[in-house]
């Protein structure tokens, strides 16, 4: 199912976890603000990815972030190093322009810049982490979960994929795997926004599945 049209504007793939979501309105508007921030591109001067020896002081740094704004800051440096290509500016451009591409809807033209990417660069872990958004509003979940393992496995903190797999594991109805992704996540970064609340909706719906 298409995400959206020329226009840009998202249609979200329809799932029973959003057809019953009434009461958990905190927890689908947390979602909607975590994919957003997955499928955000920050640019910048620095030409880095997951393998910079700047990441372990920054993580360090979020983990122990006094407040929200301090870590968002520190996030929003993580996201610049993750998004550029330590090798190829050129790659670095291509995934740019995926993200153009995905953010007006363009679907299969962003696919195939990020198909591109990868083949490049299979060791570019953010190319995996943009293009499983994509499968995601594609409503390839399966898809989307393949790229979002091959994103951890080359970058283990990847609080953006964790809080990604979170989201399609709540999609597809597996709510203590999508728990397990968001604690996973916020033990990465832990003054995301509004987690307090998608944890307790969460903890409720594993509690009905169970019974």
């Amino acid at each position: 199912q298409s995400a959206g049209g020329e226009t840009g504007t998202f249609r979200w793939p329809v799932s029973p976890y959003v057809k019953g979501m009434r009461p958990y309105r905190h927890l689908i508007t947390f979602t909607v603000f975590l994919l957003a921030l997955i499928i955000s591109f920050h640019s910048g001067p620095v030409r880095a990815d997951q393998t910079d020896p700047r990441l372990p002081g920054l993580f360090d740094s979020l983990r122990t972030a006094p407040n929200a704004a301090a870590a968002q800051a520190t996030a929003d440096r993580i996201w610049r190093i993750w998004s550029e290509n330590p090798d190829n500016a050129l790659l670095t451009q291509t995934l740019n322009e995926g993200v153009a591409q995905m953010n007006a809807g363009r679907l299969r033209e962003a696919e195939r810049l990020f198909n591109s990417v990868i083949e490049a660069d299979p060791d570019f872990a953010e190319a995996w982490n943009k293009r499983a958004t994509l499968y995601f509003l594609m409503g390839a979940y399966d898809l989307c979960k393949r790229d979002i393992a091959q994103t951890i496995a080359r970058e283990p903190q990847h609080f953006g994929a964790l809080s990604g797999l979170g989201l399609v594991e709540t999609h597809i109805g597996n709510y203590d795997a999508a728990l397990k992704a968001y604690e996973q996540a916020a033990a990465l970064h832990p003054v995301m926004d509004g987690y307090d609340d998608i944890v307790s909706a969460l903890k409720k719906l594993v509690k009905g599945t169970a019974l």
